[in-house]
């Protein structure tokens, strides 16, 4: 069987199903390949590249339709291409099946069979296929470069001998794949970042990425995401309205506001009010990545940058991942191939169409001359971040003060236990050793408690570098040493002379350890 990619027919798409790199992978799994002439060079890939890599490149979008049985593109089909399935066809593609009914009733009329790369479920072993998140990946991250290149400051702070410039505060709504780039992209650049979520399970995600998590005092929260798709479910309308009350809140302090907040065959909600674009200042700009499906900024005008009364610039463009058309189609083409890895589970050449597959069956709107959509739900839940640790409460003075009293208290008890111990010891040895012994014994043990008291007071943190240090201070067991090695007991005088060379190895080899990690910081 042959894999054909026609040429993208939407204005100012540059994105391609299918490189050179992908093309390879497919012919190991038997197919045959080709494209149509002109079809990567928007993104940057050569007709002379794909033919190097055993591509057919085919002139004109009919022959190539004509010709293969597998159709891999981006955008949903136009109805001229619709027009052009047979019953004998695969397509693969974004098809948006909520918003394209006549579109998927055409295909499914045709005979042919439809995948819609927006319809891969949510589950572990389909993350390989999953292009919504390779898209909203290069979505979010765009976003923030799109909104530096408005914005009028650093991202970062900066202090110069013009004058101190403080970082910009970035807020990112919606802690999804995109939301989550975004936040990656803006601490990468400096800024003071914060995001909201709906789920509470990402806060654990945003904060481990160096943001605040922006929370609301509401005892609501969302759906689960195993049992959402994964997605954020709708919000109650008094869990929204607190929402939009935190957002008026912190909006006159936000310099970029970058919005992703999208529900699955839903219209975007509406996050960012007009009253909270004229309370940010002159010069900030808002990022609407949901503009397609309506924007979460009330004033959001899709495919195009606005700049309201009071200087705040909206951007509502539609295209972020086709403004990267390399990485993007490198993204989408790899996606296509896992699928078509698991359409040919023999790697044969030939598609096996499994509708028992949850992956398959999940992204099929159309097979068999029936519309599929919409799908079961998959047999295994869907992914979803685990539940944040709950947060320990913070313990008012009164109670730490307690907890101080009790922990002296414990350790009072605990020396004075040790101390009576140690007296009942040396009580013991004094009542039944000689008077001569009983000297030697009584400089040891003076010896050893000196030197852990001493050792004990430093602080954990300095033992390091203070290595050299704190090891002669507490070899001052070797002044008993010394002191002992001239008595006229054989045995003395052995554990004497051994407690100094113990003791010198643990003073020279820390100043020697200490020496050797003082040279790493020296500059070459």
């Amino acid at each position: 069987m042959k894999i054909g990619t026609p040429k993208e027919v939407f204005d100012g798409e540059a994105r391609v199903a299918m490189t050179p790199e992908s093309a390879r992978m497919l012919q190991k799994l038997g197919y045959d390949c080709a494209i149509e002439a002109g079809a990567g060079v928007a993104a940057g890939f050569m007709d002379e590249a794909y033919a190097e890599a055993g591509v057919e490149v085919v002139h004109g979008a009919e022959a190539l339709w004509r010709g293969a049985d597998v159709i891999a593109k981006v955008r949903p089909p136009s109805d001229a291409e619709v027009g052009m399935l047979t019953a004998d066809k695969l397509l693969i593609s974004f098809f948006w099946p909520a918003q394209n009914g006549d579109l998927m009733q055409a295909a499914a009329n045709k005979g042919a069979s439809v995948i819609a790369m927006d319809m891969v479920p949510r589950i572990s072993r389909a993350q390989k296929m999953d292009a919504l998140s390779s898209m909203a990946n290069i979505a979010g991250y765009r976003a923030v470069i799109e909104a530096g290149n408005n914005f009028g400051r650093f991202f970062t702070g900066q202090i110069t001998a013009a004058g101190k410039v403080p970082p910009a505060k970035v807020l990112v709504v919606g802690a999804g794949v995109a939301g989550l780039a975004a936040i990656g992209t803006s601490t990468a650049l400096g800024a003071i970042t914060y995001a909201f979520d709906v789920r509470p399970e990402v806060a654990e995600q945003v904060e481990s990425m160096g943001a605040e998590f922006v929370y609301l005092d509401f005892e609501e929260t969302a759906k689960d995401g195993a049992e959402s798709g994964g997605y954020a479910s709708v919000s109650s309308p008094e869990f929204a309205a607190a929402q939009l009350a935190k957002f008026r809140e912190i909006a006159p302090d936000i310099d970029i506001v970058i919005t992703t907040a999208l529900i699955p065959n839903r219209e975007a909600p509406e996050l960012w009010t007009k009253d909270m674009v004229d309370a940010m200042k002159p010069g900030s700009v808002i990022i609407d990545l949901a503009a397609e499906k309506g924007g979460n900024c009330k004033l959001t005008v899709m495919d195009q940058k606005i700049v309201t009364d009071n200087g705040v610039t909206i951007i509502g463009y539609t295209d972020f991942p086709s403004r990267m058309a390399t990485q993007s189609s490198t993204l989408y083409a790899t996606n296509i191939r896992h699928m078509m890895t698991d359409l040919t589970p023999d790697k044969d050449g030939r598609v096996n169409h499994n509708m028992e597959d949850d992956v398959i069956r999940g992204a099929t709107i159309a097979h068999a001359n029936e519309i599929t959509f919409p799908p079961p739900p998959p047999k295994v839940k869907a992914i979803a971040a685990q539940k944040p640790k709950e947060k320990v409460k913070e313990k008012t003075p009164a109670e730490k003060r307690a907890d101080e009293v009790a922990a002296f208290k414990a350790q009072t008890k605990s020396q004075v236990t040790l101390l009576a111990v140690g007296g009942a010891l040396v009580l013991f040895v004094g009542l039944f050793a000689p008077a001569s012994f009983m000297q030697h014994f009584i400089v040891f043990v003076l010896s050893v408690f000196i030197g852990f008291q001493v050792i004990w007071g430093v602080a954990h943190s300095l033992h390091t570098p203070l290595m050299a240090v704190t090891n002669a201070i507490s070899s001052i067991i070797i002044l008993g040493a010394l002191m002992q090695i001239g008595s006229g007991s054989w045995l003395v005088i052995l554990l004497a002379a051994l407690s100094v060379f113990m003791a010198g190895i643990n003073i020279f080899g820390g100043f020697l350890v200490t020496r050797r990690m003082l040279a790493m910081f020296q500059k070459s």
